[in-house]
């Protein structure tokens, strides 16, 4: 757990005291942590034309913020100076699956509130400027050291041309200097400001959190295919217009009546809020494989000890039925009994056995498969 480093705080008092309510440092949360990656693996990756990379350059004083994306080349790399430059990596977790044991050590956290691991490997003096996020982070220090100052009563206003949110007052409440195996998580709506004061890596495990904007337009486009081709307005009862720019007050009623009837119960936004999470800020989704198994096929490989392992750009989310549960798989929706459902949620690997499941199950792992969200490793 990341609180191994505060023997007074635990888990829970860490959700009753901190949990979107005010920063918490903690020092050395993971002492001893080795990286899977350093600087050049970062880098390497930023030239792959499927990572979403970016390059920031310049300072707070100069105010002369610069910002590329990738993919890039090594000749990008090759004409950065010694200071005043970040590279950052989303979603590197997706890219590098043993990070992904990472992410496990957030697990006190619901998964559909976790959103990626972001790495941002900055040179000294590197920095993204002062800025407000909308959401919790967690930041992992894991190699150099970089100071963090933060202010929770701010001048929200931006600094002009520039391509960064970068605030344009910044006055510092607090300040800490953090060092490898330092975690420094921050609520939504914290002003900070991070700059490298020597090179080295800084993860960032940040989370998602809808708005009511995202809710409602997924909603709506949701209803349109849902319903498409569906129930028309009709007024068979059409009296003469007397103001024809009018909307009369029962055609509205008839309106917000036809509306209304395509909510059927809250089973339905309960069927959409779970597929939406499921694929919220989702970059890509897995892509169905070229050779698909049958159910029988799935049995007998499972059975000769074959590993199911999930495709990392999958993202599971399920409620409970009275039937079972209802899993959604990057929007896709498929019925099962609870225990399977938690079982594929648990861990990137789940430990199937083909003696526990029923037709099903055994029918809902074979299209999991098929459509690309889990794949079959064959036993060594």
């Amino acid at each position: 757990m990341i609180f191994q480093g505060e023997s007074s705080l635990t888990t829970e008092a860490f959700l009753n005291r901190y949990w979107q309510k005010k920063p918490c440092l903690i020092r050395q949360a993971m002492t001893g942590f080795e990286p899977d990656l350093d600087g050049d693996d970062l880098a390497g990756l930023a030239c792959d034309e499927m990572a979403d990379s970016r390059l920031i350059s310049g300072n707070h004083a100069s105010g002369d913020w610069k910002v590329s994306y990738g993919p890039f080349s090594e000749s990008d790399f090759a004409r950065l100076g010694e200071k005043d430059w970040t590279l950052l990596v989303q979603d590197v977790e997706k890219h590098y699956a043993p990070l992904q044991d990472l992410m496990q050590q957030f697990n006190f956290i619901p998964d559909w509130r976790l959103d990626d691991l972001m790495i941002s490997y900055a040179a000294t003096g590197g920095s993204v400027g002062p800025h407000v996020d909308q959401y919790d982070v967690f930041l992992l220090q894991v190699e150099g050291k970089r100071r963090w100052q933060i202010a929770r009563s701010f001048d929200p206003s931006l600094l002009e041309d520039c391509p960064l949110n970068v605030l344009e007052h910044f006055e510092v409440e607090q300040e800490w200097v953090l060092e490898p195996g330092d975690i420094l998580y921050l609520p939504p709506n914290v002003a900070h400001f991070g700059i490298a004061l020597e090179p080295g890596m800084t993860w960032s495990i940040g989370s998602r959190a809808p708005s009511a904007a995202d809710l409602l337009q997924g909603y709506g486009e949701w209803l349109v295919r849902e319903h498409e081709g569906g129930e028309r307005y009709s007024d068979p009862g059409l009296r003469i217009a007397e103001r024809a720019g009018e909307v009369s007050l029962g055609a509205l009623k008839d309106l917000r009546d036809l509306m209304r009837s395509q909510i059927t119960d809250s089973h339905d936004i309960d069927e959409y809020l779970t597929a939406f999470l499921s694929r919220f800020r989702l970059a890509r989704e897995p892509m169905a494989p070229d050779v698909q198994v049958s159910c029988e096929e799935l049995i007998v490989s499972l059975e000769q000890g074959a590993q199911l392992i999930r495709h990392p750009w999958t993202r599971l989310s399920w409620y409970e039925t009275p039937q079972g549960a209802r899993l959604f798989a990057a929007g896709q929706g498929l019925d099962c009994d609870i225990r399977l459902a938690v079982l594929l949620c648990d861990t990137p690997q789940p430990l199937i056995e083909p003696a526990s499941l029923d037709q099903r199950s055994i029918a809902m792992l074979t299209q999991l498969v098929n459509n690309g969200h889990f794949a079959l490793l064959p036993a060594s």
